[in-house]
């Protein structure tokens, strides 16, 4: 009898991490005991990358493509998160949607640009909302993982609150286990705004996982944490210039 007993408290024992993952609406973004959160030594060189100029979309506004399946160290190489067997259904809830009060970031001493424009540099991992002629705010940023990255000039065309996830065909190819649509809300890996690129599949958006702040960890999107994002759509909308660098130039942004 204690056989029987034995092997049963061990089933139990293996199953009980998935079970109580699923308790806690756990989703395949949002792993947190991941050992890739790590940061490599400040020493290390910046990441160069092949960029390319963004594709203008043949799709809807429906396709997000972002997802957290790798995460980068800031200036290190990139580790892949591990994957659970949990299939998804088709369509997801976002839970709920929060008012998020906006969050002031630092202002910063910035030159070359524009007033009204936003500046993203994706080595340093920041972006830039000029406010004058002589400053910006700094928000930190993540940016595209290797073989992600992009670079160019385009401007907002469209500005969303709590934004649908559609991950593309290309991308639940990758990872089958997704949903089709996971409606807006603070379970959704687009966050509280959506700030879209042109005519392009990319955004400046909103994530409910501040820990990806600073790595090279999407799709070519680039995520701010939530308030910062609200704070941004508060002073930027549709019409503004968004130029994407691989580096910011020296001498254009120093601290005040």
């Amino acid at each position: 009898m204690w056989r029987n007993a034995f092997a049963a408290a061990a089933v139990l024992l293996l199953f009980m991490p998935e079970a109580e993952a699923q308790g806690r609406n756990w989703v395949p973004w949002q792993e947190i005991d991941r050992p890739a959160y790590r940061r490599a030594p400040a020493s290390a060189p910046p990441p160069r990358g092949a960029y390319r100029a963004p594709a203008p979309a043949q799709r809807g506004w429906f396709d997000d493509d972002d997802d957290d399946s790798v995460f980068a160290a800031p200036r290190g190489g990139q580790v892949p998160a591990p994957r659970s067997a949990v299939q998804f259904p088709k369509l997801m809830e976002g839970g709920a949607r929060p008012d998020i009060s906006p969050a002031t970031p630092p202002t910063v001493r910035f030159t070359g640009y524009a007033a009204g424009s936003i500046v993203i540099d994706t080595a340093g991992r920041a972006l830039y909302y000029v406010t004058s002629n002589n400053s910006a705010y700094r928000y930190p940023i993540s940016v595209g993982r290797e073989g992600f990255t992009w670079r160019g000039t385009e401007k907002i065309s469209r500005v969303a609150a709590w934004p649908d996830w559609h991950p593309p065909a290309e991308m639940r190819q990758r990872d089958p286990r997704l949903p089709e649509k996971m409606t807006g809300g603070v379970n959704n890996p687009l966050g509280a705004k959506a700030l879209y690129l042109g005519n392009t599949l990319y955004r400046i958006h909103g994530t409910n996982d501040s820990r990806s702040i600073g790595y090279a960890a999407s799709s070519g999107c680039f995520r701010m944490m939530n308030a910062h994002v609200t704070h941004l759509a508060s002073v930027a909308g549709v019409g503004t210039t968004v130029h994407v660098l691989d580096r910011l130039p020296r001498n254009v942004a120093s601290l005040n």
